[in-house]
C-alpha cells in the first residue's frame, strides 16, 4: 500500500476509572417510570427489559474486558484539516486493517446513528479471510465520525454531509489511497454518496444497505413510472412498502426530535445513562430482524456512546446539520451519482423501494437480495454483506478492476 502521512498515530481505548465510577453511580441512583398493562413495544421499550439491562450494566457488565477486546483491533488517530476554517481541525479515530496483499482494495465503511465503528468489527475477520477463499482482498478503514466514539466533537454550527465527506476523503488521502472504494449504511449511505458526488475521480464504486431510491420519472422509466401509478406491485414489493409506512408512521419520531431540537434532547442522554440506554436499545430492537441481542453486546454499544469523546448528545446533531447545509442528505444521495453502485437488500431495512428504482442512483452493477437482516447489516448479517462485497469486487464481479493495480484489484 501507499506510504501514509506521518502525523497518523496509534490509539489506545482507555476510559479513566473515575468515569466508569461515575457511569455505575448514576445506574444505582435510577429511578423508573410505571408502564401501561400490555403496552410491550407498542409504547416503547419494556420496563422489565431496561431494568434488566441496567441492573446488568451497573453490577455485572466488564467495560474493561469489552475495551481489552476493542484494543486487540488496529486503532489510530489523524487530525484532519477542513476547507472551512471555522471548524479548523479534529482528531479523527479510525480502525486501519491494511491486507497483505499489494493488490488489495482500498475499503472505507462508514457507520451511522445509532451504530458505531463497532459494526465493523464483524466483518473484519471476513474480510481478511477472504483471499484464501479465493476472493479480492481489502484493505479495510472504519472512522469514528466527528461527534462520535473516539474522534473529536465540532464545536461550531454548520458541519453538514460536506464535512462528513470531507473528513472521510481527507482520511483515505492520509492513508495514502488516492483510489479507494466506500460501503455504507444509515447515514454511512448519505455520506458515501455524497462522497462519490464531490469525488468521483477517488471514489472508484460503493456499496450501500439503505437505498433510499428516487421514484422512477416519465423520461427515463415510463413503465415504471405506470406501473406505480396503476400500484401494479408485487407481494415483496408491497412487503417493503408497508415496512417503510410503519416505519414512516410509528418508528421516525426519533428522527423529527434530532432533526429540529437535538439539544433538549442531549441533556437527557448526556445525563442520564439509563435514558441513553431506552433511547438507542428501542432501535436496536425495531430496526433488526429479531436479532437476539444478548445484555453484553448492548451495554458495550451504549457504552461506546456514554463514553464518547464528545459525549451522546453530539451524535444527535447530525440530523440537523445534515439537512441544513449546503449539500442536503436525501436530497444529494437520491441524485444520479456516476459512480458504479452497488446495492443490498434485507428485509427489515427502515426504507424497502422496488429494487427497480435503484438504476435511478447511478449505474448499478450490483444488486443483492436476502431473506434475513435488518438495519444492522454488518452486525446483523456479516456473512451475507461480506459475500456481497467479495462478488461485486471479486473476478466477474460489476466492480471488479475499478482500482487498478497488478492483477486487477488494486493497487
Amino acid at each position: 500500500m501507499p506510504a501514509p502521512a506521518d502525523d497518523i498515530h496509534p490509539f489506545t481505548i482507555s476510559i479513566p476509572d473515575s468515569t466508569i465510577s461515575t457511569l455505575k453511580q448514576k445506574l444505582s441512583l435510577a429511578t423508573f417510570p410505571d408502564e401501561l398493562s400490555g403496552a410491550e413495544w407498542d409504547y416503547g421499550c419494556p420496563l422489565a427489559d431496561i431494568k434488566r439491562i441496567a441492573a446488568y450494566w451497573r453490577d455485572e457488565y466488564d467495560w474493561r474486558k469489552a475495551e481489552a477486546k476493542l484494543n486487540e483491533l488496529p486503532h489510530f488517530k489523524t487530525r484532519i484539516e477542513y476547507d472551512d476554517e471555522k471548524f479548523g481541525g479534529l482528531d479523527v479515530h479510525f480502525i486501519h486493517q491494511p491486507s497483505e496483499s499489494e493488490n488489495a482494495v482500498p475499503l472505507l465503511f462508514v457507520h451511522g446513528w445509532p451504530g458505531s465503528f463497532l459494526e465493523v468489527t464483524k466483518i473484519l475477520p471476513l474480510l481478511a479471510e477472504s483471499p484464501k477463499n479465493g476472493g479480492p482482498a481489502f484493505h479495510v478503514v472504519a472512522p469514528s465520525l466527528p461527534n462520535f466514539g473516539f474522534s473529536d466533537g465540532v464545536k461550531e454550527t454548520g458541519f453538514g454531509q460536506r464535512q462528513y465527506a470531507e473528513t472521510c476523503h481527507k482520511l483515505m488521502l492520509k492513508l495514502g489511497y488516492t483510489e479507494y472504494v466506500t460501503q455504507g449504511g444509515d447515514w454511512g449511505t448519505t455520506i458515501t454518496r455524497v462522497m462519490g458526488y464531490l469525488y468521483p475521480k477517488h471514489v472508484k464504486a460503493s456499496h450501500i444497505n439503505m437505498v433510499i431510491s428516487p421514484p422512477p420519472k416519465p423520461t427515463s422509466a415510463p413503465l415504471q413510472v405506470l406501473k406505480a401509478l396503476l400500484r401494479w406491485f408485487t407481494a415483496e414489493e408491497k412487503a417493503g412498502f408497508e415496512r417503510t409506512m410503519w416505519f414512516h408512521k410509528q418508528g421516525s419520531g426519533y428522527y423529527n426530535l434530532q432533526n429540529t431540537k437535538p439539544q433538549t434532547l442531549g441533556y437527557a442522554l448526556h445525563d442520564s445513562p439509563v435514558g441513553l440506554l431506552a433511547w438507542i436499545y428501542e432501535k436496536l430492537h425495531d430496526w433488526t430482524d429479531g436479532y437476539a441481542w444478548t445484555d453484553e453486546e448492548v451495554c458495550t454499544w451504549i457504552s461506546v456512546y456514554a463514553f464518547s469523546t464528545a459525549g451522546p448528545a453530539a451524535s444527535l446533531r447530525i440530523y440537523k446539520e445534515s439537512f441544513e447545509g449546503d449539500l442536503p442528505a436525501f436530497e444529494t444521495a437520491r441524485k444520479y451519482i456516476p459512480v458504479k453502485l452497488g446495492v443490498s437488500y434485507f428485509p427489515k431495512e427502515l426504507v424497502l423501494l422496488p429494487k427497480s428504482w435503484s438504476h435511478g442512483l447511478g449505474p448499478v452493477v450490483f444488486q443483492g437480495e436476502h431473506e434475513k437482516g435488518g438495519h444492522f447489516a454488518a452486525w446483523e448479517e456479516p456473512e451475507a454483506l461480506v459475500g456481497d462485497l467479495v462478488k461485486m469486487f471479486g473476478k466477474g464481479g460489476g466492480a471488479f478492476g475499478v482500482v487498478k493495480g497488478k492483477s486487477g484489484y488494486a493497487a
